[in-house]
């Protein structure tokens, strides 16, 4: 007579991490980072309504941007040793409320002192700069590895949210509100930044090690430089993102109004395709939040090179849609770039010395930035339209392909990352 074995417990599957959209720590973060790059995108804005009301004319709305882009030029590399040097979530509470600080003294400055609001506009410039490299060092202490991608994907969706939502909320706030009370509402949101935020946790912090003599400033700096060229696929994705904002991005933003105007003879083009660009931002978050592609370098780098559709499509006589789904593409792209590459920089860079690096990576991005927008107009004028954006868009295809061929560009390090989340 058989019988039957006895049946042995199944061994109980591992649980799935936590969505990372249920843990407190992040959430508090979240709100603090969408609140400070609402402030951030509100102020040009806010500063423009003040221009349409004769609070501030053009020459004096020029150089209080520049005042602030300068200001965050600066604070963008301080921002990043200090945030290496000290806690993190000390650095985010200053920086913001140095912006916080900034809102109103811009708001005393309007109509009656265009030196104010310039040196305000220095600091509101400099708390959003010092801001950047630390919200992106303290993401990587709050959040643990195997959810930083989903993480950095809601952070990404939470700024094209604001983007896209903003004009409509500004312009009914502003049928209310005066540009006064709007930028005191603009410290606000700065305030909210710097409190709401929590520290890391100690769970995903690095172990503390033995105080050491601090050396200076610009050996700090240079030691972020020194830790960034350790990785080939840093410094190529930093070449790859100069080519496609310093040119691609810059031709856009100067093409895309005229073009709009000339050849369409319609404001509509400029409006639906700015708009395509973030909804494709959008769901280029939306996917890369819960994929994760075999080779995520290569499948970067090919995200941020699709941006040469943009001024393709602008080169070239087509139907508008085509240049309306031209940026619908390119916004998707250039998420499925910018979430790896800010997961892989938490990943592969020191833990000490990640704020110093990502703050090169600001400071490239942003600060080359309006050099590509000084020269593309004159290149333009002197060139033609056409072989400026045939440059431009070779230049975004090309420089990406050649980064992608990189030591350690494959999977934005040495070994590929893990794949669970």
């Amino acid at each position: 007579m058989t019988t039957t074995p006895t049946p042995t417990a199944p061994k109980s599957a591992a649980p799935p991490p936590r969505s990372v959209l249920r843990d407190p720590g992040f959430l508090r973060l979240w709100a603090g980072t969408t609140a400070s790059g609402l402030a951030t995108w509100a102020l040009p804005f806010v500063l423009g309504l003040a221009v349409l009301h004769r609070d501030l004319d053009a020459a004096g709305l020029g150089l209080v941007l520049a005042a602030r882009t300068a200001g965050f030029l600066v604070a963008v590399a301080v921002g990043g040793v200090l945030a290496d040097r000290h806690s993190r979530r000390a650095v985010v509470l200053w920086s913001a409320l140095a912006a916080a600080i900034a809102a109103p003294l811009l708001a005393a400055g309007l109509g009656r002192s265009l030196v104010l609001m310039t040196a305000a506009a220095v600091l509101a410039g400099a708390g959003q700069g010092a801001c950047r490299p630390a919200f992106q060092a303290l993401t990587a202490e709050t959040v643990a590895p195997e959810r930083r991608q989903q993480a950095n994907a809601a952070m990404t969706m939470a700024v094209r949210s604001s983007t896209l939502a903003g004009p409509a909320l500004t312009a009914l706030l502003a049928a209310f509100l005066d540009v006064w009370t709007l930028l005191l509402g603009i410290g606000l949101l700065w305030l909210v930044a710097a409190l709401v935020p929590g520290k890391g946790s100690a769970a995903t912090a690095e172990p503390a090690t033995e105080p050491t003599p601090r050396a200076g400033f610009r050996t700090e700096f240079l030691e972020g430089i020194r830790e960034a060229r350790r990785h080939p696929w840093f410094l190529a994705g930093l070449g790859a993102l100069v080519a496609v904002i310093a040119l691609g991005y810059s031709a856009t933003s100067v093409a895309l109004p005229l073009i709009s105007r000339d050849r369409y003879d319609t404001e509509w083009v400029l409006a639906a395709a700015m708009t395509a660009y973030t909804v494709g931002a959008l769901a280029g978050a939306l996917v890369i939040a819960r994929r994760r592609p075999r080779s995520q370098g290569w499948a970067a780098f090919a995200g941020l090179g699709v941006y040469g559709f943009a001024p393709l499509s602008l080169m070239l006589p087509v139907h508008p849609v085509v240049v309306v789904a031209a940026y619908a593409v390119a916004g998707i792209g250039i998420e499925l770039f910018n979430v790896p590459w800010f997961t892989a920089t938490q990943r592969e860079v020191a833990p000490d010395k990640l704020a110093r690096v990502s703050s090169l990576d600001f400071l490239v991005s942003y600060g080359l930035a309006p050099i590509g927008l000084a020269l593309i107009a004159p290149a333009m004028t002197f060139f033609g339209v056409t072989t400026v954006l045939a440059v431009c868009a070779a230049a975004c295809f090309l420089v990406p392909a050649a980064a992608a061929l990189v030591p350690t560009a494959r999977h934005f390090g040495r070994t590929p990352p893990a794949t669970t989340d």
